[in-house]
């Protein structure tokens, strides 16, 4: 028995997980449970049966946040050291 919700295009029932993505890598498929119909290839949230766009949009958004405050730590930190090493 399958414990994913059915698929929201063609009511099919044997989903399968998706393990890595462009979009989220390994860690954002599992955060979303995003799955995959193995007979009209539509993937969506195996939870809910709908669609994830909005949930990848936002797991994007968090990791671009993320990234871009450790960049900013990084030049803050370079910067910090540049003055004291004069």
């Amino acid at each position: 028995m399958n414990a994913y919700a059915p698929c929201p295009q063609c009511g099919g029932t044997k989903a399968q997980k998706i393990r890595f993505t462009w979009w989220g890598g390994v860690l954002g498929p599992r955060i979303l449970t995003h799955v995959k119909c193995p007979d009209c290839g539509k993937a969506f949230n195996g939870k809910s049966g709908k669609d994830n766009t909005s949930g990848i949009v936002l797991y994007s958004i968090a990791v671009g946040a993320v990234i871009l405050g450790l960049v900013v730590v990084m030049f803050a930190a370079l910067a910090a050291l540049m003055v004291a090493t004069r």
